[in-house]
């Protein structure tokens, strides 16, 4: 088996990264609602780095985030996947949307997806989404998805709240 498995869902590849990836993600950390998520002054070293970061993931642990295509366009729709970095206390679903694909659903598509595969093809026994309580667009994207508040999870000084995805087998 590839470290890197590719999925699909009816809209969306989920794929390996490119090194093609990083200006069309640099416009996506720049973006003002990204940016309140990420950070802000990404610079395109910054997004490399963070793209080597995800692949570094997906050898050190097995899985990870891809970048989100749309199938219909060849576009970047976002990014998503699997988290855990050291320190972590759970495995967590990420997803970030880039601004022309946002209220369509594409989020709520990937972490579906993701989270079938986490729980079902690699048999994870726990996945969370760390949200910022402010982020009100991932709390419904993770309501969505049969998602319940599970604790907080203290992240760069900051509270989020751990909303916990059931594991429907």
């Amino acid at each position: 088996m590839s470290p890197f498995p590719e999925l699909e869902t009816e809209r969306l590849r989920l794929r390996h990264w490119c090194e093609s990836d990083v200006d069309p993600l640099l416009a996506f950390y720049r973006d003002p609602q990204s940016a309140a998520v990420y950070g802000e002054d990404i610079k395109r070293s910054d997004v490399w780095r963070r793209m080597a970061l995800a692949i570094g993931h997906w050898h050190l642990r097995g899985f990870g985030p891809w970048v989100l295509e749309d199938k219909a366009t060849s576009k970047i729709a976002g990014l998503g996947g699997l988290w855990f970095p050291d320190g972590w206390g759970d495995v967590e679903i990420g997803y970030g949307i880039m601004p022309e694909f946002r209220g369509q659903g594409y989020a709520a598509e990937a972490a579906r997806r993701v989270r079938d595969y986490g729980y079902r093809e690699i048999g994870l026994a726990r996945l969370v989404s760390y949200i910022d309580p402010g982020n009100t667009a991932s709390i419904k994207v993770a309501e969505k998805l049969g998602a319940v508040p599970d604790g907080e999870f203290l992240m760069h000084g900051k509270p989020h709240r751990i909303y916990l995805y059931p594991n429907n087998d």
